[in-house]
């Protein structure tokens, strides 16, 4: 069980890197576009960028924590736990402050599986 908990952390962990370079490095890609459902002129709007590249780090440094609590973080199953229960929150704030109720499931799904994996470890 806790091969799979740490694998999937792992993608969690990924996940928040990808948003990171999205937002950070790529804020005018077709990419970052097509994921935040923006036009490209909206990602030219320099208050838009600045409001991406803090996000950004923001997600890079969820990322930083789960890695860092998985890896040098002594029985780091209740903070791993936090972290998850934090990235559910928030996806779940996303759904319902955008109308979309699926972002839940993009940004939370593999936290949502983590956490309950670590409940029932």
């Amino acid at each position: 069980m806790n091969t799979i908990i740490t694998i999937l952390s792992i993608l969690v962990a990924i996940e928040f890197f990808y948003i990171m370079y999205l937002e950070t490095f790529a804020t005018t890609s077709s990419n970052t576009g097509r994921v935040f459902n923006m036009t490209s002129d909206e990602l030219q709007n320099k208050n838009v960028q600045t409001l991406f590249k803090n996000q950004g780090i923001y997600n890079g440094l969820i990322a930083v924590a789960i890695l860092y609590t998985l890896f040098f973080t002594p029985n780091h199953n209740n903070n791993l736990l936090a972290i998850m229960v934090y990235i559910i929150l928030v996806g779940l704030y996303g759904s319902f402050s955008s109308g979309d109720k699926l972002i839940v499931l993009k940004q939370a799904g593999l936290a949502i599986i983590v956490a309950i994996l670590l409940l029932i470890a």
